[in-house]
């Protein structure tokens, strides 16, 4: 069979990818390096494999992640087809048996006739129409050849993630807004006391962290330490490095307090903000505990929490266009956690998104992106209008899309408002740009 569209990598978003394009009519070639190739973190040479958790988040639609599978089944998503399929208990999250979720995904691509699934490594970036989704796991061979086509900073290697708070869970009779020496009002300032930084830099050095896995191990470099690595150094290494107060004041008091903890804007509209210099590999609910003997930060909501990990990803906001393309190659898309999406629903979505594109471009139109009302067009408007110096991958949260016209104090009902203008604005995009279900 002749192929029209090569799809490299068989996890979450390359099937997505690969069933997208060919239930539209086009011939693919879908190629997975394993069992050529193995990796350190899969275990069985089936397509879509879960590495990690067996865990796809809550389906609740007032939350992010179920908003988001709204969104997925609305395309018609193989994954989530294979979950419905392979769900285990767990509340109002979907989980599943992971063997018969892999076999499902793997059933899905071996059925459809249009798909050729070839066995061997990619080592260089496809000539013709493709679709990279190659993980966070991405082999050094094409590596060189994304690195050559992007550029020497096009593609990290490693994750240093600081975590991030909603602003409107922030205390605003404690956090002050101010820049070192009245420069600015760029930051929100958490001021500590002596006996609150004690207690703080006593809780970090006695957290319990993640070990880790041989094939997560990465360097630490001095400027990415993680946060309970520098407290470990020594009583006052936070004060004089990421935690120093130095040209601040407290409005409070006064005076200038004794440690600082700046939380940094992280989009437009000043919706999520994060702890500078906090990355970490504290255990998510030690990161919950700790983080929030804060001073202003006591009833905060994480939005991402912090990690510093193995993870090859692009940087998409400096290297890539809208649709995750790079300009000079309109028939490459990239897909999957390489463009910088945290979680199994975002790869497979940024997926499902590359193979409608992919194939439009082969029909000779433009491709299309969802609004930033919806979770995953606010999602793609984050990779692409991120601050490159800074890029690190996201996960689905409410701070990412628009806000609501008018102020919403009940969380819980601006959650459903926000949800329900996220579903009736894609479903009305969908229509407008004549996307349709996979059937």
């Amino acid at each position: 069979m002749s192929a029209a569209a090569t799809v490299v990598g068989g996890g979450l978003a390359g099937c997505e990818a690969a069933l997208r394009l060919s239930r539209a009519g086009h011939a693919v070639r879908l190629v997975e390096m394993r069992p050529v190739r193995r990796t350190p973190a899969h275990q069985s040479d089936s397509l879509g494999e879960l590495v990690c958790t067996n865990s796809f988040k809550s389906e609740d639609p007032a939350n992010a992640h179920g908003q988001l599978k709204r969104e997925m089944r609305a395309l018609g998503s193989v994954l989530l087809a294979s979950a419905d399929g392979a769900r285990v208990a767990a509340g109002s999250a979907l989980a599943v048996d992971r063997h018969l979720f892999a076999e499902a995904m793997t059933r899905a691509v071996w059925s459809e006739p249009r798909i050729e699934v070839v066995r061997e490594e990619v080592v260089d970036v496809p000539v013709g129409p493709a679709v990279i989704a190659t993980g966070p796991l991405t082999s050094d061979a094409i590596s060189v050849g994304i690195r050559a086509l992007l550029g020497d900073d096009g593609l990290a290697f490693f994750d240093a993630i600081a975590p991030i708070v909603s602003r409107d869970s922030v205390d605003e009779s404690v956090a002050f807004a101010g820049g070192r020496f009245d420069e600015d009002d760029d930051y929100l300032n958490c001021p500590m006391s002596r006996e609150e930084y004690d207690a703080f830099v006593a809780a970090l050095r006695g957290g319990e962290s993640y070990e880790g896995h041989d094939w997560e191990a990465v360097p630490y470099f001095e400027g990415c330490l993680p946060i309970e690595v520098m407290a470990a150094r020594g009583p006052d290494t936070l004060r004089f490095g990421p935690m120093k107060p130095i040209g601040l004041t407290d409005p409070r008091t006064g005076k200038r307090p004794w440690a600082v903890v700046q939380l940094r804007r992280e989009d437009r509209a000043g919706q999520m903000w994060n702890l500078v210099g906090f990355q970490t590999r504290l255990k998510v609910g030690e990161q919950r505990r700790i983080f929030g003997l804060i001073p202003g930060l006591a009833g905060a909501e994480f939005l991402r929490w912090g990690s510093i990990h193995r993870n090859s990803y692009l940087n998409f906001p400096a290297r890539l266009g809208p649709a995750g393309s790079p300009p000079a190659r309109p028939d490459l898309f990239f897909a999957g956690q390489l463009t910088g999406v945290e979680g199994y629903t975002e790869s497979a979505a940024s997926g499902i998104l590359a193979g409608i594109n992919l194939g439009r471009v082969l029909e000779g139109r433009e491709p299309v992106v969802p609004p930033p009302t919806t979770m995953l067009g606010a999602l793609l408007r984050y990779l692409r209008e991120a601050d490159p110096r800074r890029f690190q991958p996201m996960n689905s949260n409410w701070g990412l899309v628009d806000p609501l016209p008018t102020e919403v104090r009940d969380k819980q009902r601006k959650r459903e408002l926000l949800a329900e203008r996220a579903q009736t604005d894609f479903l009305a995009w969908m229509s407008a740009h004549g996307v349709v279900a996979s059937p």
